[in-house]
């Protein structure tokens, strides 16, 4: 890849003019072993990550990209044209391995030190007697601060620049995982099959639950940014999680996919549930957000299911209870929940009456109906909860009864009265 910077070229002119290019070619090509050991163990002895990373292939790579740069310099030193291709094949490489950029920045800026002391050295033994030390010395420290510039801006390009394109490829993966997972799949779709397989879902024993999440303020779904943090929270979160994580966007909310395994084998014990320890991490979220969280599900067949569990569940979340399991909901709450719309339009007539004096009395007459049950039916304990005397409890009781015909302090009548209080619009 070709450099168009004129100062670049500017620098190379003025070594031209000094007769450092051609005359300290043969020295520095002399010398070249002395200056590829030197870099080598210089990056190696200021640059840790090198060392520090597990890919076998990084020191190598390192020592040969650094030979690449002698070999580099000595060409311009020979009146060779500008071509640093060998520096944006190294970035993208560096990218696709996930080597940080700043260690390859760093390597560069211990590299200018070496190449500039060497060049110094070649210029003075064998620069145009007619050029001042001073000026040699001058072109020599502009085109080594050239060249580090020009290959740190290559290499930081084309890091990100592929980068970026990792990014939105496994972006397309995660989205399109997500997709095939949350609408269910044929099993005889070879290509959903292969696509899942190759990602894990479909191995053996393997647990699954679902979790909606969405911003307490549902309005701030709308910006792109807060709906990032909120997915790398949940990242963050479930760092210590050993299972899978799959995180994307539907319809302004969060859904996360979490799976582990459930057993090692036929003959071990069953882990925890994914969905008990899911709640554990989801509850380290903050206060910003409600989540809803599925049971778990023995397949990927099952994951609808477990997403339309996530979404019941999170219409319980409130600011009080921010993370809902699916299985802690009460069955009254689901039953009534499920049938509120149905059942709205058939309340019982008395039921306005009922309203209208409760709403007269601020609450006390429906305080009283719940304390009752709560108390297991036992007048005296409803009495103490409600800080009143239980003379007061039949007074109320019968007011009830005088709106309703319906006498509280009898089990199927208080029943019939919660149900009716429940619903109501």
């Amino acid at each position: 890849m070709p450099i168009r910077s004129q100062s670049f070229r500017s620098a190379l002119d003025a070594l031209r003019k000094v007769g450092v290019i051609p005359g300290a070619a043969a020295w520095f090509d002399a010398h070249s072993g002395d200056i590829r050991a030197q870099l080598h163990a210089t990056v190696a002895e200021e640059v840790p990550a090198f060392a520090a990373s597990g890919n076998p292939a990084i020191v190598p790579e390192l020592q040969a990209h650094a030979d690449a740069h002698v070999d580099q310099v000595l060409h311009y030193l020979c009146g060779g044209d500008v071509d640093l291709g060998f520096v944006k094949e190294h970035a993208v490489r560096r990218a696709e391995q996930r080597f940080p950029l700043e260690a390859t920045l760093h390597a560069y800026r211990c590299g200018h030190r070496v190449l500039s002391h060497w060049l110094r050295e070649a210029a003075l033994a064998s620069a145009d007697v007619s050029a001042s030390v001073g000026e040699t010395l001058a072109a020599v420290a502009d085109f080594s601060i050239e060249y580090t510039d020009s290959i740190s801006t290559l290499a930081t390009s084309e890091y990100v620049a592929h980068t970026r394109q990792i990014a939105e490829a496994e972006g397309d993966l995660r989205s399109e995982l997500l997709s095939v997972l949350l609408g269910g799949y044929d099993e005889a779709d070879g290509r959903v099959a292969r696509l899942l397989r190759r990602a894990g879902y479909l191995e053996q024993r393997q647990s699954f639950c679902v979790a909606v999440t969405q911003a307490v303020h549902a309005g701030e779904m709308e910006f792109p940014a807060r709906v990032r943090r909120i997915c790398d929270s949940i990242d963050q979160v479930f760092t210590p999680f050993q299972g899978r994580v799959l995180n994307g966007v539907r319809d302004n909310t969060v859904i996360t996919i979490m799976s582990a395994t459930r057993r090692m084998s036929g003959w071990t014990a069953a882990r925890s549930r994914v969905s008990d320890e899911a709640h554990r991490h989801l509850l380290k979220l903050g206060n910003a957000v409600l989540v809803g969280l599925s049971t778990d599900v023995p397949s990927t067949a099952f994951i609808p299911q477990a997403l339309a569990e996530a979404q019941l569940a999170f219409e319980f979340a409130d600011a009080a209870n921010r993370v809902v399991s699916f299985a802690g909901i009460p069955m009254r709450r689901l039953l009534l929940r499920n049938a509120q719309d149905s059942i709205r339009p058939a309340l019982p007539g008395w039921s306005a009456a009922l309203f209208a004096a409760d709403d007269k009395a601020r609450g006390a007459l429906v305080k009283t109906l719940r304390a009752y049950a709560d108390s297991n039916m036992n007048v005296l304990k409803a009495a103490r909860q409600l800080a009143v005397h239980p003379n007061t409890i039949y007074t109320r009781m019968q007011r009830i009864a005088d709106l309703t015909g319906q006498n509280g302090l009898e089990y199927h009548a208080l029943t019939e009265l919660l149900l009716t209080v429940d619903c109501r619009p």
